[in-house]
């Protein structure tokens, strides 16, 4: 285990972010006064290096605990959904977490809230975020919604020791808190694909709202909404940011195996798609394929001889499932599909989309949200994506 240095608490972390060039002045009287640690749970969890397939707990007591609550990191602050499921503690997914400090300034800068402007938080987790906002602005004007009770009775707890007593609502974030609206802002920290309207019908005229967009399979991209007086939002994806997702939003969780089967017949055929760009996370193609193509899942397992070849299992939870091997130096790809769903050549016509439209990156993204629907956006909102 690595041994806290020195310096602790707030004024460590907020060194930190001084010396990353992050922190200013507007938030810099907050993320000092706020104290990180008084917030995150006694029990924390941390890949297992004896397997990691699983999540071990670390309690307050340990030297590694102190030492990740006041880095720049994210923390896991739940596996399970508060239920672990492996022996002495241990988990398998994390369930909520306190995100990385530069991360959470990077939102509440680009939330930009004033003297007196009112917030809805949707996703209270640890409640730091929130205090952080109380202490800008005000325990009086932030509201925050929790979906686990859990979690809630937590944050709640934390922030009235702290003398910052936001009112912690325990419920579907998704639904907003229409007995304290209306917001001049509204932050979720729970990523959402389906942009739930009740936080823009919330919303004042002119208010903003923010929150992580994208899709489970390519993760998020923060997305900053600005209401109109005809009750639509529309704005552009700014940055990578990625959050657990709304429960209600999640993708197909489980092993892989509980989704592709196979030994089911085939349909086999060759891409010129190139498997490498839906690797990675942050990649710009597998962002659009995951926008592009609802409910997609992928594995990749790669050769452990070195020689460069992998797999890439595709899947949507529905049983459609679809493989794709790259072997260096080969002509095409080798593809293998399943199910009433083709979901290789949704992939694949996805894929040509994003090349035609100059490779774009997940800033060239937009959205726009109506009382009856959503529709996303290349660069413009009149360059509509299919």
């Amino acid at each position: 285990m690595t041994p806290p240095r020195p310096e602790s608490g707030p004024a460590r972390l907020a060194g930190l972010l001084r010396a990353r060039g992050v922190l200013g002045a507007d938030w810099a009287a907050a993320f000092a006064a706020v104290d990180r640690g008084r917030f995150v749970p006694d029990v924390i969890w941390t890949p297992d290096a004896d397997d990691p397939a699983w999540l071990r707990p670390v309690g307050r007591g340990d030297p590694y605990w102190a030492e990740a609550v006041y880095s720049d990191v994210a923390v896991a602050t739940q596996v399970d959904d508060g239920a672990p499921k492996g022996a002495d503690g241990r988990g398998r997914y994390v369930t909520s977490s306190a995100s990385q400090p530069s991360l959470v300034l990077g939102m509440l800068r680009a939330l930009d809230p004033r003297e007196g402007t009112r917030v809805l938080e949707v996703g209270t987790g640890t409640g730091y975020n929130a205090a952080l906002l109380a202490a800008r602005l005000g325990a009086e004007n932030v509201v925050s919604v929790e979906v686990d009770p859990g979690l809630a009775r937590h944050a709640r707890r934390r922030l009235a020791d702290a003398g910052l007593p936001v009112p912690v609502l325990t419920g579907d974030g998704a639904q907003g808190a229409a007995a304290h609206a209306p917001f001049d802002r509204v932050i979720a920290t729970a990523a959402a694909g389906a942009v739930p309207y009740a936080w823009v019908r919330q919303t004042r005229p002119g208010g903003v709202v923010l929150l992580p967009w994208g899709t489970p399979y390519a993760s998020t991209g923060l997305l900053r909404l600005e209401v109109g007086v005809d009750g639509t939002a529309q704005g552009p994806v700014l940055s990578r940011a990625g959050f657990m997702w709304l429960r209600s939003q999640r993708g197909p969780t489980g092993g892989w195996r509980s989704y592709v089967d196979t030994s089911a017949p085939v349909r086999r055929s060759v891409t010129g798609v190139d498997p490498r760009d839906l690797l990675r996370m942050d990649s710009p193609a597998r962002f659009a394929v995951g926008v592009l193509v609802p409910g997609l899942a992928q594995v990749d397992f790669h050769a452990a001889d070195g020689s460069g070849e992998f797999t890439l299992w595709l899947y949507d939870g529905s049983g459609a499932w679809a493989s794709v091997d790259h072997v260096p130096g080969a002509e095409g790809a080798a593809v293998e599909q399943h199910g009433d769903r083709r979901l290789f050549d949704e992939v694949e016509a996805a894929y040509a989309w994003w090349l035609r439209n100059r490779r774009p990156d997940r800033e060239r993204f937009g959205v726009t949200i109506t009382p009856t629907g959503r529709h996303t956006w290349l660069d413009t909102p009149d360059h509509p994506v299919p």
